[in-house]
């Protein structure tokens, strides 16, 4: 038992290159014993596959070594290396050119033609995806203005996934701020309810006071079209029995 441990070490110091590279996968992984595989490929990120089907049993005989092994996250592997990786073929993505060129000679040209492009799978545009996050949904703000400092989003910048047409979070769909007024000092509001938030105490109570004179105003102009109404109806003998 022992000894194997230090042929682990041993060949795990000589396989990643000395104490460091050790570390650092064992930081990363955390497998022990530590995976030993062939080197398949990377992608953009600078993620490193391998493959060891004769060591390990199926389900664990593809692994992945991220490349920053400080933020990394699980969309931050490509679609293609992930169907790799989860045995959806066996072909793995660095061996696409290959695979095209040598599946071209199988090709039987019908007729002319001008276009660059000399097999089926046709032209294929460059993909940049922030910090190399195939999922956008997790490129996202945690707070205002606050970004989002675990995928590297600063602050004020714009969330990256999709919103369908309608959603406020929707450009299209936000429409512009409209102002009524403006309390002074800068303090703009679109509504009575967002003015009433803005003012202070005593402009509170100045404005609780007018509110109270225009009632009391409104009460003694009614009490004053009262009397006038019942003085006009005496005058016109109402109350009176006819013939008494």
């Amino acid at each position: 038992m022992v000894y194997g441990v230090i042929r682990n070490v041993q060949a795990a110091l000589k396989y990643r290159g000395g104490w460091k590279g050790l570390l650092e996968h064992m930081y990363t992984n955390g497998d022990y014993p530590f995976k030993f595989g062939t080197y398949m490929g990377a992608d953009a990120a600078g993620n490193r596959y391998y493959e060891n089907r004769v060591d390990y049993p199926f389900g664990q005989h593809r692994w992945v070594e991220p490349g920053d092994i400080h933020n990394f996250d699980s969309a931050s592997i490509p679609p293609e290396w992930h169907g790799w990786m989860t045995s959806m073929n066996d072909a793995p993505p660095s061996g696409e050119e290959a695979y095209i060129e040598e599946r071209k000679k199988n090709i039987i040209p019908l007729c002319r033609s001008d276009a660059n492009i000399d097999h089926n799978v046709g032209h294929q545009e460059k993909i940049f995806n922030f910090h190399h996050l195939h999922n956008l949904s997790t490129v996202r703000s945690r707070g205002w203005n606050i970004g989002n400092p675990v995928v590297g989003l600063p602050p004020g910048a714009k969330d990256s996934y999709y919103t369908q047409p309608g959603s406020p979070y929707n450009d299209a769909s936000i429409r512009p701020r409209v102002n009524i007024g403006d309390l002074g000092g800068g303090r703009v509001y679109k509504s009575q309810k967002w003015a009433d938030r803005l003012r202070t105490a005593e402009e509170k109570a100045a404005l609780e006071k007018a509110k109270e004179a225009t009632a009391q105003k409104a009460i003694e102009s009614e009490k004053a079209f009262a009397a006038r109404r019942k003085i006009a109806m005496a005058q016109r003998g109402a109350g009176t029995v006819a013939g008494a």
